[in-house]
């Protein structure tokens, strides 16, 4: 909550934007703020509105054991002061007695006579109070089926009575009496009963998405399976992630485990991980656990019990382990139900579920269906199911010459071959082919060396990779291959000039490193490292004889790769023609003696060439004759490639949907062939970026994810991290709080992670991605441990001493948070050091103001002095920045300052201070224009402006001058959404003269 109420008025404003809220922690944790600032006030009625408010959100957050509790305070108020209660609240207290008799049922640790003394004071309370007892009756019909005793007597006292005004709604009694036909084995009753609610005739906030869950499995079993496809995807969206139903979304599970949607069930389940961890009802968690325990019982039956599952955070699941998990957990529950209540009926309907046979075969429930036998798809566009290898032949003298056949045309095929031959070669009593086609020994070891640092080397392994070409090429010499040996020795040389220098990319900065920096004291290195392989090669080229056609084409395209990589190292333009020069010899050479691949290489060389010299039009025009050339010519290997390439030209001409387009396309042929060879990885990795700049933020946290999880594969560990890491960044934007903190947990327990080995900044990277999970959801004492524990690794770091500034300004943050004030301000003058070293004004600005904010907020004018001292740190910083030229990539670092002021002084009841700030803050903006990004900055500074004015000063007059004057500007302007909260201060400013 940004302010605390200071008025009645501003309390029930904050109690209306809560309720507007989804349920959740967000708005539990605003609502017990609320309690706390409506007990500051000597009025009763506004701590009776705030214990309601409380009490809606523990109902509908899953949080049963607090409801009672809140209730218990308010019908304490209700009696001790029954004056206070109008009809509306009198109604609400009574209304409640419901609530908390379903927390109780929920609760198996509550007694059962404890649930029917409950019961016997809702009637006793109903009597005296004159009103008619249908509710009550519902309520001793609902234990009574949760019980499974006399349920039938319980349903016929209840649905026979007439309803009152406390009755539940329409909506829901319709659901209650359908499942009471539905426990008796009448579906066809069941559904009679639903249609209403089904049909959309009858709702509420949880109906129909809880009918339609109870109602999926009775519409299959009467054959209403379009009926049943269309309920689940509507009624799924009215339910997931929600903790409120967790029960429902388990029926979904179970819905897809019992239609051959198994992979979608799966996909559902990772959507609602957040419910394994949110859910306090012990009643809706044995709900949720059978419905999931159905899906995973399922997926294993079918041989899929090592597949991952999302499941109870703090570790990664497969489906077996987490079935097990799952069973052992809701099996304690039931039984705990059971011993409560002395029956054994949740075990017993628990038993039924996870007994049931499948209904259907295949249920399409979605455009795309999904199997279990695929990887989960990363989008609506990529390639269906993945290749089938290639069928090698068992001689081992044709597998050897299949494979150096293949490995001639640069086909992706010979991958399959090497490593066919590499566990035939290594294996125990191998004995090599005496036939002379096959060559020695060691001209295969060889072979099998170079195809082996040809993998180092995409993982960008090069120190690896040019030892192994080196090995390779005397293996080579000594089998008598001079030409293959000089080709090995021109790729040891590409591969030791791309060796970089060993630094760590920085942490903080909200960026994932990408890779060993390159700064500029090493750029002139690199490029001279690339200047000298390339003479190399030339030497070497003019003296090897004996090249074949294609072992002179790829010598070529190693010489134009070295001058390729030279110019995007030093991006000078006096490095073009060099580049374009080898690349003309290249094509001349590869179209005289027809090597198709070197063609293919030599015009998408060409592309790139124009691409780093800024040449956008060029590079898209020869990009689109490369891919006219290979869909008539070939090689089909190249045309995902190629698309690639064209997709990153048309990212840079800022056309995302054609990017999108091809990378589309690209996907979809890369299935054709391994995708090592044409690095799907990478083009899951632009199609993300591409869905960013549509849009479509989760489609492209699957397209990251799928990049990630190929990178993996091909051992390319870094790439994959990295790839996760923004996945969780992005996940943590979405606000996607759950999902982020679990897939960040299951990297760093990879041992490496843990480790430090793939880099330790990215390490600190995920570190502190997950610190800013783990305080957006709240868990603000794990949250500050991690933060604590960042900031005192990254002082260390005196090569990045501005990331440092960064995790220490947000721990001291967290800190003040926790009204640890004192330990704030020392690490926040940590902050203020690093960055004099290394300045990130914005960051340090922004925290430094939320420093004074929560100091001013929570100590009132005994924390002024500290909290003017933060804002004036924050107004060195905002010189700072101006005096370097920053620009500030949100607010204006003066006029948020300014604002600051304004509202700190506020705190402290120095009104006269604090709209002296404001005035300036408002000068500093200046008015908004018709395109300002500003507007509803400007709006809140006359508002908070007026509110000082017109309600604490008692100067309506000028406060009203001063809105009138802005909701005409703005509404000229066609700022119209920014008028609201003005015209509503105007509204209750006119109210009060």
């Amino acid at each position: 909550m940004p302010t605390a109420p200071q008025t009645t008025d501003e309390l029930y404003e904050a109690l209306q934007a809560n309720q507007r809220r989804p349920y959740g922690r967000t708005r539990t944790v605003t609502a017990e703020e609320l309690v706390d600032a409506a007990e500051r006030f000597e009025e009763t009625l506004p701590l009776v509105r705030a214990l309601l408010e409380l009490q809606e959100a523990y109902t509908y957050g899953s949080e049963p054991r607090k409801s009672p509790v809140v209730f218990a305070r308010l019908l304490t108020l209700f009696d001790e002061q029954p004056d206070v209660f109008d009809e509306n609240l009198r109604h609400l207290v009574f209304w409640r007695f419901k609530w908390v008799a379903a927390a109780l049922r929920a609760l198996p640790e509550i007694p059962l006579t404890s649930l029917r003394q409950w019961l016997t004071e809702m009637r006793e309370r109903y009597e005296k109070a004159g009103l008619g007892l249908q509710p009550y009756y519902g309520q001793a019909y609902r234990l009574a089926a949760h019980v499974g005793e006399d349920e039938a007597l319980a349903f016929e006292l209840w649905a026979g009575r007439t309803r009152t005004r406390l009755s539940d709604c329409e909506a829901c009694e319709i659901g209650d009496r359908a499942l009471y036909h539905l426990a008796a084995g009448d579906d066809e009753r069941a559904l009679g009963t639903w249609e209403p609610v089904l049909a959309g005739k009858e709702s509420c906030q949880e109906e129909p998405a809880r009918s339609i869950a109870h109602a999926l499995l009775p519409l299959l079993r009467a054959g209403h399976t379009d009926r049943a496809r269309e309920s689940h995807l509507a009624g799924y969206r009215g339910c997931r992630r929600n903790p409120s139903m967790p029960g429902e979304v388990g029926r979904h599970l179970e819905f897809c485990a019992l239609t051959g949607n198994e992979a979608r069930g799966l996909e559902l389940l990772a959507e609602n991980r957040n419910l394994f961890d949110e859910v306090d009802s012990p009643l809706e968690l044995l709900d949720f656990l059978t419905g999931v325990e159905v899906l995973l019982r399922r997926v294993e039956q079918l041989g899929h019990g090592e597949l991952p599952a999302a499941g109870f955070p703090g570790r990664t699941w497969t489906v077996g382990g987490l079935r097990a998990e799952v069973h052992g957990r809701a099996d304690d529950l039931a039984a705990r139900f059971d011993a409560r209540n002395g029956t054994t009926a949740h075990t017993d309907r628990r038993s039924t579920r996870l007994d049931r046979a499948p209904l259907l075969e295949a249920l399409e429930l979605t455009l795309r269906t999904r199997h279990l036998d695929e990887v989960a798809p990363a989008a609506p566009v990529v390639a269906p199911a993945a290749r089938t290898a290639p069928d090698l032949p068992e001689p081992l003298p044709e597998l050897i010459a299949r494979a150096r056949a293949l490995d001639e045309r640069g086909h992706p095929d010979a991958r399959a071959c090497w490593t066919e031959l590499r566990t035939r070669v290594t294996a125990r009593g191998y004995t090599h082919p005496d036939e002379p086609a096959v060559g020695p020994l060691a001209r295969l070891r060889a072979d099998l060396l170079a195809d082996e640092a040809s993998r180092l080397g995409e993982r960008d392994d090069f120190t690896g990779a040019a030892a192994l070409y080196e090995e390779a090429a005397g293996l080579y010499d000594d089998a008598g291959t001079p030409a293959h040996a000089a080709l090995a020795r021109a790729h040891a040389l590409l591969a030791t000039a791309e060796i970089p220098p060993r630094t760590s990319a920085p942490a903080g900065s909200g960026t994932t490193p990408q890779g060993p920096a390159d700064g500029a004291d090493d750029t002139p290195a690199e490029v001279a490292a690339l200047t000298a392989a390339h003479a190399a090669m030339v030497r070497l080229h003019a003296e090897s004889s004996g090249l074949a056609p294609y072992q002179e084409a790829r010598l070529l395209r190693l010489r134009a790769t070295a001058l390729g990589l030279r110019l995007q190292a030093s991006g000078s333009d006096g490095h073009v023609a060099a580049v374009l020069d080898e690349v003309g010899l290249l094509h001349d050479f590869a179209t005289r003696h027809d090597v198709p691949g070197q063609i293919a290489g030599a015009l998408i060389l060409r592309a790139s060439t124009f691409a780093i010299s800024g040449d956008l039009h060029a590079a898209v025009t020869e990009t689109d004759a490369l891919l006219d050339r290979l869909n008539a010519h070939g090689p089909a290997w190249h045309l995902p490639r190629a698309l690639g390439l064209r997709a990153r030209l048309r990212l840079g001409a800022q056309d995302a949907e054609g990017a999108h387009a091809d990378l589309g396309e690209a996907l979809r042929l890369a299935a054709d062939w391994p995708a090592d060879a044409v690095d799907t990885a990478r083009l899951h990795g632009d199609l993300a970026e591409a869905c960013l700049r549509l849009g479509r933020p989760d489609e492209a946290l699957r397209h990251l994810t799928r990049s990630a999880e190929l990178n993996l594969r091909r051992g390319d560990r870094f790439d994959a991290y990295c790839a996760y890491s923004n996945a969780a960044t992005l996940s943590l934007d979405l606000g996607r709080v759950e999902d982020c903190i679990a897939l960040l947990d299951s990297l760093l327990a990879e041992p490496d992670v843990a480790a430090g080995e793939p880099n330790d900044r990215l390490v600190a990277q995920l570190r502190l991605t997950r610190a800013r999970a783990l305080r957006a959801g709240e868990d603000l004492k794990a949250a500050t441990a991690e933060f604590l524990a960042l900031a005192a690794e990254s002082a260390d770091w005196d090569d990045d001493p501005g990331s440092h500034a960064v995790i220490a300004a947000e721990t001291a943050v967290l800190l003040a948070e926790a009204d640890e004030f004192g330990r704030a301000r020392e690490v926040a003058d940590q902050a203020l050091a690093a960055h004099a070293r290394d300045p990130r004004h914005e960051a340090l600005s922004n925290c430094l103001r939320e420093l004074a904010r929560l100091q001013a907020r929570q100590q009132g004018a005994d924390g002024l002095a500290g909290a003017l001292a933060f804002l004036a740190d924050a107004g060195r910083v905002a010189d700072g920045a101006r005096t370097a030229g920053y620009e500030a990539h949100g607010r204006l670092l003066d006029s948020a300052l300014a604002y600051e002021y304004g509202r700190v002084h506020a705190y402290a009841d120095a009104y006269e201070e604090a709209l002296a700030a404001l005035e300036k803050a408002l000068a500093l903006l200046g008015e908004p224009g018709p395109d300002s990004d500003r507007a509803g900055e400007w709006a809140e500074c006359v508002r908070f402006a007026a509110a000082m004015e017109g309600i604490y000063l008692e100067r309506p007059a000028p406060a009203l001058a001063r809105l009138d004057a802005a909701v005409s500007r703005l509404t000229a302007l066609g700022h119209t959404d920014e008028t609201e909260p003005l015209t509503s201060l105007a509204d209750r400013l006119r109210d009060e003269e």
